[in-house]
């Protein structure tokens, strides 16, 4: 998990002199971002206001500004409270079985994210995968946040590779490298396409292909 993502303070763990400055924060932060992401994510960086942010979040807009200084760096939280969530509940899923292949843990990851890219999650569509696409080509802080976010899953899933050549599920042929980078643009891609209302069978049907390529 990075760094970045570690758990935000909420406002009865913050230090007093903090709180001093002004009225103290009575709201939970991760609880804000947690409803800043839905919203950034259904609409968008540019779409979303301020206004939106704090109907959703249901703190004035002087709270936000004060806790996030302004919209990107409110946004730029929310990123790092989406993939510390995230990523948490990706390797939890992954830990389950200790005696499971790396095949086997690859289908999981894969399964993982294709049951996250139908009905209202699939709607709502990847936090990341948003961001690279609308502010990556225009932000170099954000391109370096989303491009290291996509190393690191790329690099899980060489990994993944990696153990199930060494255990034996996935032919030594298989180039760990190149099955990771052609698997990390599926996962990115099912989430793209998860916002047109996909099915959960289409979604589960392109695992079993996809594990083809591990033959």
């Amino acid at each position: 998990m990075p760094a970045s993502g570690l758990a935000r303070p909420t406002a009865s763990a913050m230090p007093a002199a903090s709180q001093a400055r002004g009225r103290p924060r009575e709201f939970d932060l991760d609880e804000a971002l947690d409803q800043a992401i839905e919203v950034f994510s259904e609409r968008g960086y540019h779409a979303t206001s301020i206004a939106d942010l704090s109907e959703a979040t249901g703190l004035a807009s002087g709270s936000l500004y004060k806790a996030f200084k302004d919209k990107r760096g409110l946004y730029i939280a929310a990123l790092d409270r989406y993939k510390a969530v995230r990523d948490g509940a990706l390797h939890a899923m992954l830990a389950r079985d200790p005696a499971a292949t790396g095949r086997d843990r690859v289908r999981r990851m894969l399964a993982h994210y294709a049951e996250n890219s139908h009905g209202a999650n699939g709607r709502q569509g990847c936090f990341v995968v948003g961001s690279a696409a609308e502010l990556a080509t225009f932000d170099e802080e954000l391109a370096r946040w989303v491009a290291a976010s996509l190393r690191r899953n790329e690099a899980l899933l060489a990994g993944l590779v990696r153990d199930g050549v060494a255990d034996g599920s996935i032919p030594k042929h298989v180039d760990p490298a190149a099955a990771a980078r052609l698997l990390l643009c599926l996962t990115q891609g099912m989430r793209v396409v998860g916002k047109t209302g996909a099915q959960r069978r289409e979604m589960l049907a392109l695992v079993d292909l996809a594990m083809k390529t591990l033959d």
